[in-house]
């Protein structure tokens, strides 16, 4: 039977050849249920779909991205002129409400700028570390300029993240979390946020690299690298993917000039994701504690290991009492995969296994010798095996300012200090204060006061109350034990 003709119809070879590929790939994927996200990624066939709009995805997303406002009040002192010291210029001039040429304290607010996403209707923020550090307040505006107060419900400054809560009625929109392990590079992403202030954007790329670890931005360096133009104020926005899910949390960008130059960094959502459920159980990130040190395979070592290139991490030290020691894994062991993915150097090796939840197990592939062994790692954390005793030590010394605490793997865990449990840690250091300007820094270790040991908080804040007449102090940091000496 031949049908009636009402036009000409002039469709070229490669046409019909283009609509079979598109039909023949959507009939694959219709009689595959299991097929995966990656077999779906298609090149654009036509000049209709590259004509094709990010818009919905925007709509879809923009609701859920915020501007986030931190402040901060600073209190200054100001030096006046010399001569106030002077009675004679007192007299004809007034004293300027201080002694000895110190005016009044001053108070000056500090303020920042950057970006979060709404994660759950109640109105769940998170954002990057960095934008609310040391904030007296933080404020959330909306897309539809809408502002509201926000409680930090957990800060996280190893992972460079932070929960907010609004302190408003919901329901709020919200973004869901993607699977990050399942981008690949080359996908295209959108990257929203307030870049220097002007307001929403929406910037588009592609993924430059999945896994960049020697970034410098956080102890737990495991990066999405994006062309999507990221500038200052992005931090804390999203990286969001075709399906308007968030694979990521713009956290940073390498540029000389401070503006954008196309290699910008996203905390994965896998990431996000453990920080957030932190955030739902106590407020506060437990990582797992392994209990041994592991180091780089280069390509000595891996020759040395008859491996055809260099992969994995091979296990240093294994702790007595540690899980590691208790699923028995053994120095000189090369850790292949945790989990079922693959690690490559200690920062991925160090992602895979930190953003695992406490109070399960975590499967290690480990070669041993030519052997490939699987062991269960039980997932638990760190032990205080001495009270950490924390005090704040007030006493005119050069630890005036310093919070000082008992070492512990705990401690160690907290402080990201890796096989060091025992001594005096530094936990804090006050800006401006006589331990600042002596050069004491968060995570240093005293280890000898005048030659004499220093073993618990105690001691050391005991020493602090009778200062000798000269100070000769013993710190360790990064594994260099350097001296220090002072007047007393």
């Amino acid at each position: 039977m031949r049908l009636p003709v009402h036009g000409t119809i002039r469709v070229s070879t490669r046409a019909i050849v283009t609509g079979l590929a598109v039909l023949w790939a959507a009939t694959a994927m219709a009689e595959s249920p299991k097929a995966s996200q990656a077999d779906m990624r298609m090149v654009p066939q036509s000049e209709t779909q590259i004509k094709l709009s990010f818009a919905p995805i925007v709509k879809k997303v923009a609701p859920a991205v915020v501007n986030v406002y931190a402040s901060r009040k600073v209190v200054q002192q100001r030096r006046v002129s010399p001569f106030f010291d002077d009675p004679f210029f007192r007299r004809f001039f007034g004293q300027p409400g201080g002694n000895r040429g110190m005016d009044r304290p001053r108070e000056r607010v500090e303020s920042s700028l950057g970006s979060g996403v709404l994660i759950s209707a109640d109105g769940t923020v998170i954002t990057n570390h960095h934008v609310i550090k040391d904030a007296d307040d933080v404020r959330v505006a909306l897309n539809d300029r809408r502002e509201f107060d926000a409680d930090v419900v957990l800060m996280d400054e190893r992972t460079d993240l932070a929960v907010l809560k609004i302190r408003g009625d919901g329901p709020f929109e919200h973004v869901d979390f993607a699977d990050s392990d399942g981008l690949e590079v080359g996908d295209i992403v959108l990257a929203i946020g307030n870049p220097f202030g002007v307001g929403q954007t929406v910037t588009q790329g592609i993924v430059s690299a999945t896994a960049r670890t020697q970034v410098g931005v956080s102890d737990f360096q495991f990066f999405i690298q994006t062309d999507a133009a990221i500038n200052p104020g992005n931090s804390g926005g999203a990286l969001v993917d075709m399906h308007g899910k968030l694979v990521g949390i713009n956290t940073a960008i390498f540029s000389r000039s401070g503006g954008s130059n196309g290699i910008g960094f996203a905390i994965p959502a896998h990431m996000a994701r453990f920080v957030a459920e932190a955030a739902d159980h106590g407020g506060k990130v437990q990582r797992p504690w392994l209990g041994a040190t592991v180091q780089l395979v280069n390509a000595e070592i891996a020759e040395a290991l008859s491996l055809d290139r260099p992969t994995g991490v091979l296990v240093t030290a294994v702790f007595e009492g540690s899980p590691a020691e208790q699923a028995g894994l053994k120095v000189s062991d090369l850790i292949t995969s945790v989990d079922g993915k693959e690690v490559s150097d200690p920062n991925s090796f160090g992602y895979r296994f930190a953003t695992r939840m406490t109070g399960d197990n975590s499967e290690f592939i480990v070669l041993r010798g030519k052997q490939e062994v699987r062991l269960t790692i039980p997932l638990a954390p760190a032990p205080e095996t001495v009270p950490r005793d924390t005090r704040e030590l007030v006493e005119y010394s050069p630890f005036e300012g310093a919070t000082v605490m008992n070492l512990s793997p705990a401690v160690a865990e907290e402080l990201g200090l890796e096989g060091l449990f025992e001594g005096v840690v530094v936990a804090e250091v006050k800006r401006g204060s006589p331990a600042d300007r002596v050069g004491l820094r968060e995570g240093d270790i005293v280890r000898n006061i005048n030659e004499q040991e220093v073993e618990s908080t105690r001691m050391l804040e005991s020493i602090t109350k009778a200062p000798p007449r000269v100070w000769r102090l013993d710190i360790e940091r990064d594994g260099k034990v350097s001296q220090i000496i002072l007047r007393g």
